[in-house]
């Protein structure tokens, strides 16, 4: 059986991208032992490929109230609730391993209630989730909610802006027909040896 391709739409060679694109697409290999598919689907067009990884970084990457396990926790439940295969296998592996807990993922990607998380952390996943489905009825009492456990407008900005842009993401992830790397799979599930 041959391997499904990782994008319905045309994925260029390593090298006929352009050079800051290709380095980056290196240096993540480099460092994780292989590439996501996200990166050679996206590279089909590469204005866009810089302006969505310019945007994630400063989503995930920067320092903020939320940790960065909460920011994986985020993309797992909205990505599930917007049936984004890629994206629910992919930042699984990653909240596994920001979390250091092998079971945190699957249980947010299948209900996020039941998860073994804080009451903050389920308030948060709610107001994602809201913004992720319905938008257009957040009010004032979510923010109430969410400033009585403690989060700050900066932190309520990042919740929604993860959602928000993870929404983007997982509609991409499905129209391209983005598939999952096998080595996201077991990733963060069985201690290093």
């Amino acid at each position: 059986m041959s391997q499904p391709a990782s994008s319905r739409f045309p994925v260029p060679s390593l090298s006929a991208l352009p050079d800051d694109i290709r380095e980056r697409i290196v240096a993540v290999q480099e460092k994780s032992g292989f590439v996501p598919s996200v990166f050679v689907a996206l590279a089909y067009r590469p204005d866009e490929f810089r302006a969505f990884f310019a945007y994630h970084d400063a989503l995930m990457d920067k320092d903020s109230g939320l940790t960065k396990a909460e920011r994986e926790m985020i993309v797992v439940a909205t990505s599930s609730a917007n049936q984004c295969q890629y994206c629910v296998v992919a930042h699984g592996a990653i909240l596994r391993i920001r979390a250091k807990n092998p079971l945190i993922a699957d249980q947010i990607a299948t209900n996020y209630r039941k998860a073994d998380i804080t009451p903050r952390q389920k308030a948060m996943l709610d107001f994602a989730m809201k913004v992720s489905r319905e938008a257009y009825e957040v009010s004032d009492k979510d923010f109430e909610a969410l400033a009585g456990h403690g989060f700050s407008d900066d932190d309520i900005w990042d919740i929604a802006a993860v959602s928000a842009f993870f929404g983007l993401s997982n509609r991409m992830a499905n129209v391209t027909s983005m598939r999952p790397n096998d080595e996201f799979y077991m990733m963060g599930r069985l201690p290093k040896n």
